[in-house]
């Protein structure tokens, strides 16, 4: 359920110029449709973190470990105490790439919806600007090609491990 307060903030991205602004509820399915988003195109440089911790998720504390620490060889996110860290449906190399081509603003816990406009205004300015601590400007694209692929494996049981990385038969009949 979306707040009021959580709607202003995702209108505030939005309107100021975001490629993308909303809420993430799921430390794993939703950052994995985040990152599959961001490597397809090399123009996102930032993502800006704001508002409250998602409850019993932790999804703003494993978005900060995922930058911080990237993931193990099960793909699960390093240093977070979220209870379902893991990033099954991903390549390792869309998940290195994410963290190379993005840098995190750090504003949890913020509902200011005039700092979320200040922070992407000040992301996407030529010459840099001083933000918190941030130098921010647009750096132009990510000098590698984007990356496109879908999310494959149906997550019935996210904490569980696929045991392979086949699409199952019936996504690999609709692909004909």
């Amino acid at each position: 359920m979306t707040t009021p307060s959580l709607e202003r903030l995702v209108r505030a991205g939005i309107e100021s110029g975001a490629a993308l602004s909303g809420t993430v509820q799921t430390e794993n399915i939703g950052f994995e449709k985040i990152v599959c988003n961001v490597v397809a195109n090399p123009n996102i440089r930032y993502l800006v973190l704001g508002g409250p911790e998602s409850a019993g998720h932790l999804t703003g504390e494993a978005l900060k470990a995922l930058f911080r620490n990237g993931v193990d060889e099960k793909k699960r996110i390093v240093g977070t105490g979220a209870p379902h860290p893991f990033l099954f449906n991903l390549p390792m190399a869309f998940i290195e790439r994410f963290r190379s081509q993005v840098t995190l603003i750090d504003l949890q816990f913020e509902e200011n919806s005039d700092l979320i406009r200040q922070a992407v205004w000040s992301c996407y300015q030529e010459a840099p600007v001083e933000f918190r601590g941030y130098s921010l400007y647009d750096p132009g694209a990510y000098p590698e090609p984007p990356l496109s692929g879908r999310i494959t494996w149906r997550v019935t049981q996210p904490w569980a491990e696929p045991e392979d990385d086949a699409p199952d038969s019936e996504e690999a009949d609709d692909e004909g």
